[in-house]
This record gives structure tokens, sequence and C-alpha cells, in this order.
């Protein structure tokens, strides 16, 4: 998609976000964060045009708000067959469509990347994107989360339960590809699913690929809990961040999990060069191209308050919206000294999404990552290709080098996306994981 998270900045010179549709734009960004040691690339996808501002999708067509978008799991394989250790996050939701399906799709990605994939998990999907899918009536909040951990549970057993790990014999003497005795059918009735069958992958590097999952609700922190290794999550402040990652390493424990076993990312925009002057020079001349009524646009679609009917100059009120509730609260009662309004909303999205923005050199990011890092105790960061084809390449140049030089970062090596993230020979789900078979035959004994 041209524009995700800043509207507007697709008309700067020197952003490629027009290239959206190009193969190769893709397998040179691949190639680019590989190259400065990135752990991976996290692909956001929308199955929806944002159509909540002013009740139109009118804004979101006029500037290129994430539509027209291409389906973004079709260029990984191209990606991965471009890097060695790149990992890739991809987005499937588990509102209309099937686990049977896919788990296929991601095993073949995790199958042809060496292990590489990790999961995004959605629970929900917009009201124009059900009426599009024509999946019929929309299910509420927590019940997409009930609809969710039957999804996770049915794909468990297809990519931990159907083959044994030594099932394919490729024996050419005997003529036996795989044994049929180490090879079993899943068979589960639920509430939402209905499964009867063998998967049809054998096991890949990882089996059950990453999991990444951005539950910021009260019933979408207990599922992230419960499921995820990647937590997706963003704060205007350290200090409100750390109640949510407070919160899911205790949600985590009373699972069983170790509450380490939950690897808490915040989104990140940096805006740097190659001091602090250069730096907010540079953030000046992209706010120029900024879309106020674009980034209110996204606001409005993201938490599902249509805003743009609302006083720009008045204080944003806090309400059960459908959309995300953890973002409109921080920007309405998590911090009680600071109060929104939609333009200062507009204002601070201009070249930034929901979490920190970071303007400077080298050193003033350095020290503002490792503050973050330390007060909200998290494990990394989801950062903003701000302009594509210029801010990860600037990141590379100027930060990485400044956070290797404190020991504070190092690059990456070789393995699945889940080793590179647990350590060596920590290629599938822990044993405290819901997910895994020890675990599984423990809860049902």
């Amino acid at each position: 998609m041209t524009t995700h998270t800043t509207a507007g900045l697709w008309r700067h010179p020197e952003s490629q976000a027009t290239r959206y549709d190009e193969l190769e734009f893709w397998i040179d960004r691949a190639r680019t964060l590989e190259r400065y040691g990135f752990d991976g690339l996290f692909i956001a996808d929308s199955f929806g045009v944002p159509d909540v501002y002013h009740g139109s999708a009118e804004q979101a067509v006029r500037e290129g708000l994430q539509v027209p978008s291409t389906d973004p799991s079709l260029m990984i394989s191209a990606m991965a067959a471009a890097t060695k250790r790149l990992g890739f996050g991809i987005t499937f939701p588990t509102t209309a469509t099937l686990p049977y399906d896919i788990a296929r799709k991601l095993s073949t990605l995790d199958q042809l990347s060496g292990g590489r994939i990790g999961w995004n998990i959605v629970t929900g999907l917009s009201s124009n994107a059900v009426r599009a899918l024509g999946t019929g009536g929309e299910l509420d909040h927590d019940e997409r989360y009930d609809r969710a951990d039957e999804f996770l549970e049915v794909a468990y057993r297809l990519w931990e339960d159907c083959w044994d790990d030594d099932a394919v014999l490729l024996d050419r003497v005997n003529g036996d590809y795989a044994d049929p005795e180490r090879v079993r059918p899943i068979s589960f009735e639920g509430d939402h699913f209905r499964v009867h069958g063998i998967h049809m992958s054998a096991p890949t590097p990882q089996r059950t690929p990453l999991l990444l999952q951005a539950g910021s609700s009260e019933r979408g922190r207990e599922f992230a809990a419960r499921h995820a290794e990647v937590v997706f999550a963003s704060a205007p402040t350290p200090t409100i961040l750390r109640r949510t990652v407070d919160d899911l390493r205790r949600r985590a424990s009373l699972h069983g999990r170790d509450p380490r076993s939950l690897k808490v990312l915040s989104i990140l925009t940096v805006v740097t060069g190659l001091d602090d002057a250069a730096a907010q020079e540079r953030y000046e001349h992209y706010r120029s191209y900024a879309s106020a009524e674009g980034n209110l646009a996204r606001f409005a679609a993201t938490v599902g308050i249509d805003i743009g009917v609302l006083d720009f100059d008045e204080p944003l009120e806090y309400s059960q919206a459908p959309g995300i509730r953890t973002i409109l609260e921080n920007f309405t009662r998590a911090d009680p000294h600071r109060v929104w309004t939609p333009r200062e909303i507009a204002d601070h999205m201009a070249v930034s999404s929901f979490g920190p923005l970071l303007v400077g050199g080298p050193e003033h990011v350095a020290d503002e990552i490792e503050r973050w890092s330390r007060e909200a105790d998290i494990d990394g960061f989801n950062l903003v290709d701000v302009v594509p084809g210029r801010s990860f390449e600037e990141f590379g140049d100027y930060v990485l080098p400044e956070l290797a030089r404190r020991g504070v970062w190092e690059r990456p090596v070789s393995g699945t996306w889940r080793s590179q993230l647990f350590g060596s020979g920590h290629d599938r789900l822990s044993d405290d994981h819901p997910g895994s078979p020890r675990h599984r035959r423990m809860r049902d004994t």
C-alpha cells in the first residue's frame, strides 16, 4: 500500500512508497534490511478501506491511505530467496479465514524461507471488509477473540500433531516417501470450526511460525499473554507503556509461561541524520508533506470513531469504540496530565505513528532508545519506514553503529526467526507455550 502510517509523505521526492506494486521494490527492501542487520521485516496489512472519517472512504482513496494495496504474502518467497537471515512477519486475520488454509500457507512460507516466518495474528476486520468479503454478520469484540482462540487450537494441532519428526523417510529402495503410521489426521469439533484431516505440509523448520500479536484491550492482552511470542505495543510515554508490559508479563505467568518468553516491541518513528541539527531540518522538511486530514482519517479508522465530525480544538473523550481501544485510551485518559484535541493528534501523527517519535543525531536517538527500553522494560522496537528508500538506510547508517558501540545491539546470527530472538536451538515453541504438544498433553491429563 502507498500509505500506512504517515499520510501525505508518499509525495516526498525521495519516497519510493509508490513502488509498492513492484516486486523489485520489496526485494530491495529485504536486502537493505539484511545488509544493515535488522532482525526482520514486518508487513502490516489491511483488509478494508478506511471509511470512518466523515463516514466515507473518500479521504482514504484521495490520499492512497491503505488503498490501493496488494497481498503482501505473495512477495515473501521472493524476498526470502534474496536473503539468508532476515525474518518476515505477515498478517492473516482469524476472522473470515479458515485455519486449515492459513496453516498450509504459513507452513509453505516457513519451508521456503528456511524457518524465517512470523504470523501477525489479527482478530478483527473493519465493517467494510466484512461486507466486501461477504462473510456474514460481524462478531462482537470478545467473540472475535473466542474465535481466534479456537483458530489457534486448530492450527497448533495441524502444525504440531499431524506429522512426526521422522515421518518423511525418502526410502527410494522400498518406495516409501513417508511412513503412514507416523502421520495422523486431527479431529476437531468446536463452536466455530470443525476440522478433520491431515495437514498438507510436512514439518517445517519452525513447525509453528513465530507468533506475533498486538493485543491491547483487556481481552486482547489475555489472548496475547496466552499465544503470542512477540507483542507489538504502543504508548506516548514509557511510563504508560510500562503498565501494558507489566500486565502482559503478569498474565503470561498466570498461563504458566515464563513472563520473559514474551518479547514486547514498541512501535518507533525515528528521523535522524549526521547530528541533531541535520535531523531537525529533515523532520521539518518531512512535516511540510504531511496531511492532517489524512492522519485524522487514519486515526478514525484505527479507533473506530468519526473524528471528522468533532470540534478539532475540543478535548477528545474516551468511549467504547469498536476499534483499538488502547490507542484511544492513550490519547484520552492514560495520562491525567495531558489533554489531546483532534488537531493535536493530527500534529503528533504528522511524521509519526502512535508510539514515540525521536528526532536527532545518533547519540540522542541512542540515548532515547536506551531510556525507553529501560523504563518501559521492552525488548525492542518496530521501526516505521517513514520515507521508504531513506528512513531505514539512515537508521542503519547513523543509529545502529552508535548502538553497537554502546554494546546494546549486535548483528543477529543466521537461523530460524524464533532462534534469532530466543537463542540457538529454540526453533520451535517452548514447552511452556500453550501450543506445544507437551503443554497440551499436560493440560488434557
